[in-house]
């Protein structure tokens, strides 16, 4: 009978919507946080020997929304990604009705002629004449492929012969880099005592000067340079590195460029601010995670290489002739990618795309960094708060401050903790040197300016609260 009962009935629709609609509602918190072991006593983990009743699988999935983190809030600002568009989730509801894979056409004929079509019109933004590239499961994973494709160029022979040492080859990444640079390098048994970290400025841009001379100190030791990682938009303090000035570097020594453009790629599609990603035409790959500003569900990722050849050069192996029956074919994506399986993530970026054009997606960007200047502004004006870093494009760094406060790291992160246990508004923190900030994003396409009053009364209301009870 469980078998036979596969259609989805009226509730699954209401589920939805009434979702959605909490979801808006200023009264509704954005988590109802409690700690693993009460969590576990709210909820069913159980999974029995007979199943259970569809009545009981709707009953688990009205809790599982009820104590999960509602991205879509308008208080959420905790990650680099944030809101719902009703395209994106069409997307992956239809992907997974149809669930199929990438690794040929014959398997998913009409996604496979979209991700090739979504590549195209990326990589043209990029500055790239003739791109090629695929979707993968994120900038880590990205930054994995941009290394590795880099390496295999350097070295053609590695592929059948394997990495005889991994000392003689050096990657270089600003010291405000994500960190899968050096899982990637951790990965690909280059070692991650060879990745070197170039100094920035006072802004978290990579100084050039330093990289060149960083890379004729390495060539002087008799070690290889390979591999240079420029990011664009900073996770912390959201930076963008001189890509113009970086290309000219790795063209001179003939070294693979790469741009981390996992937060800031999407900031082509703005020619009011796309100036930050100047010269990024001169590199030979880049990350583009339009999860983040883009607003898509996670996760929706695309590595976009100059030159068509490299990722098959890269990537492809044989034994996989039960699968690829044309290895010659230019539509069988598996044969390029490091997965086998692989889902569809380009179809709800294509309806999103599709339904909203290029002129929606440049006043929503436009617009968060109207919002962050905003924000800063606010900052800036009140006598308790205080701005930690330079903002260079969404992301705002900055903390709470008082006299009467002895340790404000402790207590930065008890306000930023408070905050989300009451369900009023949720913001992550890093360290900048020695000192705790918190990290204000703004991702959500919906996001208005009493949104951001909003946040800035919550901080401020709950700061009191906490300095008035503490002793910190």
């Amino acid at each position: 009978v469980k078998q036979n009962n596969k259609y989805p009935d009226e509730r699954i629709l209401t589920i939805i919507t009434d979702y959605l609609k909490e979801t808006e509602s200023d009264g509704t918190p954005v988590v109802n946080q409690l700690s693993p072991e009460k969590l576990k006593k709210k909820i069913d983990l159980t999974l029995n020997p007979k199943g259970c009743t569809l009545d009981e699988l709707y009953q688990f999935i009205d809790s599982y929304l009820k104590y999960s983190v509602r991205t879509g809030h308008k208080q959420f600002f905790n990650q680099l990604w944030s809101g719902f568009t009703l395209p994106g989730f069409l997307g992956d509801l239809f992907t997974s009705l149809t669930n199929t894979s990438m690794y040929t056409y014959e398997a998913a004929p009409v996604a496979t002629l979209i991700e090739i079509s979504l590549i195209q019109k990326m990589g043209a933004l990029i500055g790239y004449s003739s791109p090629d590239g695929l979707f993968g499961t994120g900038g880590s994973n990205g930054n994995l492929m941009g290394m590795m494709t880099a390496r295999n160029r350097m070295y053609p022979d590695l592929k059948k012969k394997g990495l005889q040492s991994g000392q003689n080859c050096v990657v270089f990444i600003s010291d405000q880099a994500h960190y899968s640079f050096h899982k990637a390098a951790n990965i690909l048994g280059i070692g991650t005592d060879q990745v070197i970290k170039v100094t920035s400025d006072e802004q978290g841009r990579m100084i050039p000067e330093e990289l060149d001379r960083m890379i004729r100190k390495t060539k002087e030791s008799g070690r290889t340079p390979f591999f240079i990682a420029a990011t664009a938009g900073t996770t912390v303090k959201g930076a963008f590195d001189p890509c113009d000035k970086i290309s000219k570097i790795a063209q001179k020594y003939n070294i693979w460029f790469h741009v981390d453009g996992s937060l800031g790629g999407s900031i082509l599609l703005s020619p009011k601010h796309r100036h930050l990603l100047k010269g990024c035409e001169g590199s030979d790959s880049f990350v583009w995670n339009p999860h983040k500003m883009m607003g898509l569900p996670l996760i929706c990722s695309a590595f976009i290489v100059k030159e068509k050849g490299n990722l098959a050069r890269a990537f492809s192996t044989s034994g996989a002739d039960y699968l690829f029956h044309d290895t010659s074919s230019t539509y069988d994506l598996g044969l390029k990618s490091l997965q086998c399986g692989r889902k569809v993530d380009a179809l709800k970026l294509w309806l999103s795309w599709k339904y909203y054009g290029d002129e929606v997606y440049t006043e929503r960007i436009d617009k968060f960094f109207e919002l962050s200047a905003y924000a800063e502004k606010i900052i800036n004006s009140h006598p308790n708060l205080e701005l930690m870093a330079y903002r260079s494009s969404v992301n705002i760094c900055f903390r709470y401050s008082s006299p009467g406060i002895h340790d404000l790291n402790i207590f930065n992160l008890r306000l930023r903790e408070e905050l989300a246990k009451k369900g009023k508004s949720m913001v992550n923190y890093a360290h900048i040197g020695k000192d705790l900030a918190i990290r204000f994003v703004i991702f959500n396409h919906e996001s208005e300016k009493e949104d951001i009053d909003h946040f800035f009364d919550n901080v401020l209301q709950t700061a009191f609260s906490l300095q008035s009870k503490s002793d910190i």
